[in-house]
């Protein structure tokens, strides 16, 4: 009894530790200042792009156009959304042409997303669209004050937005580098910030969120060698790209060399998307390695009441169970389904997400809920959560050879 007394007082001084550190960090770090941030200045940019343009273009790479990405998408099969949203992420030359095939370019705004301003990627496909599309009026910069591509864009007379102070990319979504894009494409920008900001006040007002990160933040700093493996099993299409933020978000933050130590460390993320990965992923997490925790992600009101019809098949009778349910219901009998079988295992650590329904509130709230569970781990693990040294090390030697290539 004792020992176990000692232990839970261990736990308990970490996660004050933890919550300390946080406060602490909030201070330098921008985006816990983004729930609360005025948006007067984004709202009226967006007003100012004129009603003829029908499409929007981030042209961005990782943190600058995952986030939005995520949002949008997340949105779009239930909302009414004014313009459609696209999005130059690659240099995959098949790729770009197709974007490009998408768009009519004299209906479409381009929004140019670097932080530093020089990143390769970016400035590969803009230069292309620019040779295609060349007034410099379809054109919004999105960088850090005094970066290089601002003094660009300065030269050409283009509007220039900036970056909130001390915010990196991949915690950007709720900047102008996401709130722009989605405000264009007729998102409730404020109704995004005010989900954020519940979450916000709820960890830190001492609301119920307090306890339930700190505990979930804990036992993956605990476990961490153990379950490596951090699955994110989202039960609805239209979170593919919500996973996709998280696995940045996730990877970049936590893979790092510890800051008192030589030891490198991470927690590797996952995203499923619920059924289709029932067919292929669950059997690794049902049966291998127990080195997977799994968090599933579960919509409760789809908003839609699309029916299986009432229709027997000859020598398939047994499949009439489905008939009259909603495919609503259907999914999420399934998602819980694969829950139990789980919990009937061994070692396989889960949890679940309830989102009441989607809408920008809601998946406002999922976003920061997300980005405070990081930076808990990140100081639990302890790891600088927010530089991303291995990456700036590949762009090094890709710059190198660009360069060498030029010399010859």
């Amino acid at each position: 009894m004792r020992n176990k007394l000692y232990f839970q007082a261990r736990l308990k001084d970490k996660a004050e530790y933890a919550y300390k550190a946080i406060v602490q960090e909030k201070t330098s770090i921008g985006y816990y200042k983004l729930p609360e941030q005025d948006i007067t200045g984004i709202l009226a940019y967006a007003n100012k792009i004129p009603s003829d343009v029908t499409s929007i273009a981030v042209i961005g790479i990782g943190g600058s156009s995952l986030g939005a990405k995520a949002v949008y998408e997340f949105l779009k099969p239930v909302e009414k959304l004014t313009r459609s949203l696209y999005f130059f992420e690659s240099t995959d030359p098949i790729n770009i042409q197709n974007k490009i095939d998408m768009l009519d370019l004299e209906k479409t705004h381009f929004l140019v997303i670097s932080k530093s301003g020089t990143t390769v990627e970016t400035f590969a496909i803009y230069k292309l669209l620019l040779s295609k599309q060349a007034d410099t009026n379809a054109y919004t910069f999105i960088t850090d004050k005094g970066s290089e591509l601002e003094k660009y864009a300065q030269s050409i007379d283009a509007s220039v937005l900036h970056l909130a102070d001390n915010v990196g990319g991949r915690f950007s979504v709720l900047s102008s580098v996401g709130l722009l894009p989605l405000a264009l494409c007729g998102v409730d920008i404020e109704a995004l910030l005010r989900g954020a900001n519940s979450v916000n006040k709820s960890f830190f007002e001492d609301g119920y969120l307090k306890s339930t990160l700190l505990e979930k933040a804990l036992f993956y700093a605990r476990n961490h060698a153990k379950y490596h493996i951090n699955c994110l099993f989202a039960y609805s299409e239209s979170l593919k790209y919500f996973c996709e933020w998280y696995v940045q978000l996730w990877g970049e933050s936590l893979g790092k060399k510890q800051r008192h130590s030589a030891f490198h460390v991470g927690l590797t993320p996952i995203g499923l998307i619920g059924p289709k990965d029932q067919h292929s992923f669950l059997q690794l997490i049902m049966e291998g390695t127990r080195d997977k925790s799994v968090t599933f992600i579960q919509i409760e009101d789809f908003q839609d009441t699309l029916k299986i019809p009432d229709i027997s098949l000859k020598h398939l009778e047994s499949l009439d169970i489905l008939n009259d349910i909603s495919f609503a219901e259907l999914i999420n009998m399934q998602c819980n389904s694969v829950m139990e079988a789980l919990l009937e295992e061994e070692n396989i650590p889960l949890d679940k997400i309830v989102i009441p329904k989607a809408n920008a509130e809601n998946v406002g709230s999922l976003i920061f809920y997300y980005e405070l569970l990081t930076s808990l781990v990140g100081e639990l693990i302890d790891v600088n959560t927010y530089d991303q040294p291995g990456v700036e090390a590949a762009k090094k030697i890709l710059k190198k050879k660009l360069k060498k290539k030029l010399d010859i």
